[in-house]
């Protein structure tokens, strides 16, 4: 029975976290949830500081300025900065000549802090940040800055949408799934992540993080502790290219997840205080079940193995659970795309642990950061 019931919670916080959360949302925001995104208005137009952090970018850096230099946005509003992280290549030189009105060299310090010592002599009353790697839509800054219309709002990210994937990478799918349930949070109690490639946040509102955290995974909790909201606007479109294939998806996830057990235990994700119920519901169920997902997915198929004898449903059960196995061996070798789902699924899934068994060994979290393989 015992064990029946340790098969039975954890197979459920599976499916929960993938399933039943997003369901459950749609049906509090139906009840609760506020009006749809903010309305798209040209009228005065706040001061915007564009940072775009940059580490051996010489091959994306002119067009990424350039990107900038085309957005629609008025010229004398929009202040256009660098912050190279001890770059060894042509960075800053070649992002001068593409017409940054900024550009820093600083010594290696890392994503974070880099950004933190571009945003000091910064102009902006809104602050915007973008990789090198990403291009945005004419009128994705003002999708963006719309936002901030709303005076609790204190962080915005846009859409990314991904180009390539033909190496059998499903991360276009993913983020397709993962930005309906942000557009959903939105509207309920804010949104639990943002992204690197667009987002922006209000001056007053800026804080510097540890050089070893994420902004995208740090900003929207933290700023909603101190009394901001965290949105997500679907009309605001960056576009870059994805790792070519799942191995490289692995190792840019894997890098990511070094961290993330001291954003959630070190740095107080997990802290209930300064949430109120739906956030921290949205905390708890996209955040701390999702990255738990590796270790329940182990003792559901422990539990499992152990129940085989007791009943056809276990024999069934573990057939679907060795099907999405199987589907994730073939998914190495077959493009069919079943199992192209499968294989990114476990692969990515596995990231996260490996990720902890990262940060287990290291025994800190490193500030440096790597381009992602073939996305240039």
């Amino acid at each position: 029975m015992a064990l029946e019931i340790v098969f039975w919670v954890a197979a459920g916080l599976i499916v929960y976290a993938h399933l039943g959360y997003p369901l459950l949302l749609a049906g509090l925001v139906a009840i609760f949830g506020e009006p749809r995104g903010a309305p798209y208005e040209r009228g005065e137009l706040p001061p915007v500081t564009l940072i775009i952090p940059a580490y051996d970018e010489e091959e994306v850096i002119e067009r990424k300025v350039g990107n900038a230099r085309a957005l629609d946005y008025p010229a004398g509003r929009l202040e256009i900065v660098v912050a190279s992280d001890g770059s060894s290549d042509r960075t800053a030189q070649l992002a001068r000549d593409a017409g940054a009105d900024s550009v820093l060299e600083l010594q290696r310090v890392g994503k974070v802090a880099a950004l933190n010592e571009a945003v000091r002599p910064a102009r902006g009353a809104i602050l915007a940040f973008s990789d090198a790697n990403s291009y945005w839509r004419p009128d994705a800054l003002r999708r963006l800055v719309a936002r901030f219309a709303g005076q609790r709002v204190g962080y915005a990210c846009g859409q990314v949408r991904f180009e390539g994937g033909e190496g059998g990478n499903q991360e276009g799918l993913y983020w397709s799934y993962e930005m309906a349930v942000r557009s959903m949070e939105t509207r309920l109690a804010g949104i639990t992540a943002g992204n690197g490639a667009i987002y922006a946040v209000r001056r007053e509102a800026y804080i510097e993080l540890d050089p070893s955290r994420g902004q995208d995974i740090g900003f929207p909790f933290e700023l909603t502790k101190r009394g901001w909201r965290a949105v997500y606007e679907p009309a605001a479109v960056a576009e870059e290219k994805m790792a070519p294939t799942v191995e490289g998806e692995f190792r840019r996830k894997r890098r990511m997840m070094w961290g993330l057990w001291d954003v959630m235990l070190k740095w107080g994700m997990l802290d209930p205080r300064g949430y109120g119920p739906a956030y921290a519901l949205e905390i708890y169920s996209h955040r701390l079940l999702r990255y738990l997902t590796p270790w329940l997915h182990v003792i559901a198929f422990a539990a499992n193995v152990a129940l085989i004898g007791d009943g056809w449903v276990y024999v069934a059960t573990m057939a679907v659970q060795l099907a999405v196995l199987l589907g994730a061996l073939l998914g190495r070798f077959v493009p069919a795309l079943p199992f192209r789902i499968a294989y990114y699924y476990v692969t990515v899934t596995a990231s996260i642990a490996v990720g902890l068994w990262d940060r287990l060994r290291a025994g800190s979290v490193p500030i440096g950061w790597e381009k992602v393989e073939g996305t240039r």
